[in-house]
């Protein structure tokens, strides 16, 4: 089992910038796919972005396309996503999600280990 925690969440101001981050623990080796999906107050869980162990395959939600921006440092068992040009409606809990089997799926169900979330507030 992995183990994800998530940090870099907060408020910031429409059109700011925040970059999360979510370091991975225990059985890292199997984190070969990871993801950020967020869940706003009442709405269900959607789908940011995904990486490939490599980082050399990326998926993102269209709408995210152009201001957010998925990386990660293998060496620190680390995936970032950097988030620019925020608006009020990018307003919710960020989780970041992993699993060994992934395969560019973009559904949160193919995502074996999840954290805890980290709240990330915009306002306008």
């Amino acid at each position: 089992q992995v183990q994800l925690v998530e940090s870099g969440g907060g408020l910031v101001q429409a059109g700011g910038s925040l970059r999360l981050s979510c370091a991975a623990s225990g059985r890292t080796s199997s984190s070969i796919g990871m993801g950020w999906f967020r869940q706003a107050p009442g709405k269900e869980r959607e789908f940011v972005a995904a990486i490939s162990w490599s980082g050399g395959h990326s998926y993102y939600a269209d709408s995210k396309k152009g201001r957010f921006a998925i990386s990660r440092d293998n060496a620190k068992n680390t995936v970032y996503l950097q988030m620019n040009s925020l608006k009020p409606e990018d307003t919710a809990v960020y989780y970041c999600a992993a699993d060994p089997a992934w395969y560019g799926s973009r559904r949160g169900a193919d995502f074996a280990s999840w954290g805890q979330g980290t709240q990330v507030t915009v306002s306008s």
